[in-house]
């Protein structure tokens, strides 16, 4: 590969700061999906580097969130949402457009795309098979075994793994207990703490209690060793009421509360799951609700 003359330097944080901002209005549906007018992903540039995209609820309710950061090498898009047809949902032709934007203002040859997963539930990799034949790109099935080789995972799940977009290096940690082979990633260049559906303001869904509690353990121990900005999660379930969630399968959810989280977050999961003790049920909480269990 020819040398990258003018390489981004991610490690200097400092140099990205200006601009960077989380007070988005989220598209959040309609009273009428069928009158619905918002488009099918919304795009919020958080940084020249750092893309975070939401799926349409009329589209599907799920509402997912993905992510696409961008490194020197390569670029990564973290899930690839809930409908798989991309008529209804364009995704391949977005990030397209967002990785030739990019591009445009830092060309360098040879330019690749990493599609990885927070883990393998259907709202989270429906749209892989738009990526299946692009150029440059490597589609990393959400299975297991597969996920853990291609980021060179084992079974000791305190030690996490690097993967380098080149300069910008994410931290990828194993996180058991609402899907087995979910993956949280920490990006130093934002902060960020991408926890997929193991931490967000909604239904926090648990299949293996013992997994998730000592999942959440590690990921209080780990932000507690690191700079975190933000923990991100891939969805948005409740409203700004405390203890109230939107139902399920809802189009439309007019007062939402913010994605992002404070480090805090981790702890007040991990109380709620000392405080439930393990029991079947919803144990609603003012920002999250546990569920264990039971649908």
């Amino acid at each position: 590969m020819t040398p990258d003359p003018h390489p981004i330097d991610f490690t200097d944080v400092s140099a990205h700061l200006a601009g960077r901002s989380l007070d988005v209005r989220w598209i959040h549906g309609s009273e009428s999906a069928k009158h619905n007018a918002d488009p099918e992903l919304q795009v919020h540039h958080y940084d020249a580097h750092t893309v975070i995209l939401r799926q349409n609820m009329a589209v599907n309710y799920e509402a997912p969130f993905l992510f696409l950061l961008f490194g020197n090498d390569r670029a990564v898009l973290l899930d690839t949402g809930a409908t798989a047809a991309p008529e209804l949902f364009p995704l391949r032709r977005v990030v397209d457009e967002l990785v030739a934007s990019w591009l445009d203002r830092h060309p360098r040859p040879g330019y690749r795309l990493v599609v990885l997963h927070s883990h393998g539930h259907g709202d989270h990799v429906a749209g892989d098979a738009q990526f299946a034949d692009r150029p440059d790109t490597v589609v990393v099935g959400a299975e297991l075994a597969t996920v853990r080789a291609f980021l060179g995972l084992d079974d000791d799940l305190d030690r996490p793994a690097l993967l380098d977009l080149g300069g910008r290096v994410l931290t990828c940690l194993p996180g058991p207990g609402h899907h087995p082979a979910a993956i949280s990633y920490y990006d130093p260049f934002t902060g960020f703490l991408l926890t997929g559906d193991t931490v967000y303001p909604g239904r926090l869904y648990v299949s293996d209690w013992d997994a998730y509690t000592a999942t959440i353990d590690r990921l209080i121990a780990f932000a507690a060793a690191h700079p975190v900005s933000h923990v991100l999660g891939c969805h948005i379930e409740m409203s700004s009421e405390p203890g109230v969630d939107y139902p399920i399968r809802y189009t439309y959810q007019p007062d939402e509360p913010p994605l992002q989280l404070g480090v805090d977050r981790l702890q007040a999961v991990r109380d709620a799951l000392e405080k439930a003790d393990g029991r079947a049920g919803r144990h609603v909480h003012d920002d999250f609700v546990i569920v264990y269990g039971t649908s």
